[in-house]
């Protein structure tokens, strides 16, 4: 939901490895502002096991505690690395199927940009990365998906500059 304060909030979505914490990061600091990093990988690195899929509903908690916390000491914006949507996605592409609490928390946290980001750059390994050959797949769920909703969406792609100066663009005029 959003802030009922000034603070407008931008979401980082779309498949992994696909640039999110990068822009997130270089954004805020464009900015002068806070982000929130995806809640996922923090919560996935304490494990002690694979993950299941009712963790799924934890990650979503943590990531909308962690954008709440965050939103307070914001500077007017908050860029938000990853939101619900991609829990939504993962959830039913990994396990057929989306925790209810999940998809109604996702109806009511709204942001007022989403930037997409394209599959357009090299894959990058990580322990947490799952599946590097499905990334344009994915990409087009997401953008069925936010299309779909009705969202304010702006795709991103190109080398990591051309990315950073779109999304500065899109969000100035956002301003």
């Amino acid at each position: 939901m959003k802030a009922k304060s000034s603070i407008l909030r931008v979401a980082i979505t779309g498949p992994e490895s696909t640039g999110k914490s990068t822009l997130a990061q270089d954004l805020a600091n464009y900015y002068q502002t806070l982000w929130v990093p995806e809640f996922a990988r923090s919560y996935l690195n304490q494990l002690d096991r694979p993950y299941r899929e009712e963790d799924l509903v934890e990650i979503a908690k943590g990531q909308i505690r962690s954008e709440e916390i965050n939103a307070k000491k914001a500077n007017k914006l908050l860029i938000c690395d990853t939101e619900l949507t991609v829990l939504k996605i993962w959830s039913e592409y990994k396990y057929g199927q989306c925790h209810p609490w999940i998809i109604k928390e996702l109806l009511k946290h709204s942001y007022d940009l989403y930037l997409l980001t394209s599959p357009d750059i090299p894959w990058e390994d990580d322990p947490l990365r799952e599946h590097p050959e499905e990334r344009e797949k994915l990409f087009d769920v997401y953008l069925k998906e936010l299309k779909g909703r009705k969202l304010p969406i702006s795709i991103i792609s190109g080398t990591p500059d051309i990315r950073k100066s779109t999304a500065i663009r899109v969000i100035d005029h956002l301003l």
